[in-house]
């Protein structure tokens, strides 16, 4: 027997119930605010328009479809079936920390805050959502392909992120380890580093943190598209010294091309799209290998 589609509504907990949650009252969270000029009226009524947008994605769920709800520190607990339609409502953050967990099942973006929100991957309203529901299963509606990156290590931990995957520490401090791409002959050869970090990211995370370091650099390679099978990465402040350099410090990967780190530390994490939580913690002699992912996040247009 075919199952029946399942909408899985993505949410986060508002910061006006993260405030209840560490004050008690409303009262002592308005409190709070106002000794740092704050007016919790306003967070109040985005709290407010994200449920009312929640409360009409759930309606318009059709009455034949199964349906849950899973909120965004429960995901990488949470288990995404092939027949899911995937509706995030929220922020455009929450479609890159849920798209980590999926196989390709469609997603729609409900923006719950028109205005605030830049809209780059929800893209729709809550009164959209029937329509789009119905266009999902029948597939009559385009889906932007957007390229993911992973990091594969070499005890088969694998990460995935829509925007960016950051190599790095776990705290403020500088990791040491020998950098390498495992591209073509001619590639430069393999070198050893001390740096802050490493930051290997896409054409949808070229609108964040990547772009921030790529105007930083001034550098003139040209940013990917979100659907481009192209990444860029950049070194985090490496640091020159008798046994460590800093030549091999940005680049891009194609498809064939992988970006190959040796730990030379005793401890560097890998985490994807700002999740430090779920991340690939890596120890002094391991590899991880990061390039373009053949999972791509299926995003309603």
């Amino acid at each position: 027997m075919t199952l029946a589609p399942r909408a899985v509504l993505v949410h986060r907990t508002t910061e006006y119930e993260e405030l209840l949650a560490r004050h008690g009252t409303h009262g002592q969270a308005a409190f709070f605010l106002s000794s740092r000029d704050r007016d919790i009226r306003e967070v109040a009524e985005r709290h407010h328009r994200t449920h009312r947008a929640l409360i009409d994605v759930a309606a318009a769920v059709p009455h034949r479809w199964r349906q849950s709800r899973v909120e965004r520190a429960d995901l990488d607990r949470f288990l995404f079936g092939p027949e899911d339609v995937v509706v995030v409502v929220g922020q455009d953050g929450l479609v890159a920390n849920a798209a980590k967990y999926l196989s390709g099942q469609p997603v729609v973006g409900i923006d719950t805050d028109p205005g605030r929100n830049p809209g780059v991957l929800v893209r729709h309203r809550a009164a959209d959502t029937g329509k789009l529901l119905a266009e999902a299963v029948g597939g009559r509606v385009a889906a932007d392909e957007l390229t993911m990156v992973e990091a594969v290590a070499d005890d088969s931990q694998r990460l995935l992120a829509l925007n960016e995957i950051c190599l790095g520490p776990a705290g403020h401090q500088t990791v040491r380890y020998r950098l390498s791409t495992d591209a073509r002959p001619a590639s430069p050869a393999p070198e050893a580093q001390a740096s802050s970090g490493v930051l290997i990211g896409t054409g949808t995370g070229a609108t964040g943190w990547l772009r921030s370091l790529w105007q930083e650099r001034a550098s003139t390679l040209p940013l990917p598209a979100p659907a481009d099978r192209r990444l860029l990465w950049f070194v985090r402040e490496a640091w020159p010294s008798p046994t460590t350099g800093t030549s091999l410090v940005s680049g891009a990967l194609t498809p064939t091309d992988r970006l190959r780190l040796t730990v030379e530390s005793d401890r560097l994490i890998a985490f994807g799209d700002g999740m430090e939580s779920d991340a690939l913690t890596l120890t002094w002699g391991q590899t991880v290998h990061v390039g373009v992912s053949a999972t791509r996040l299926r995003l309603l247009g």
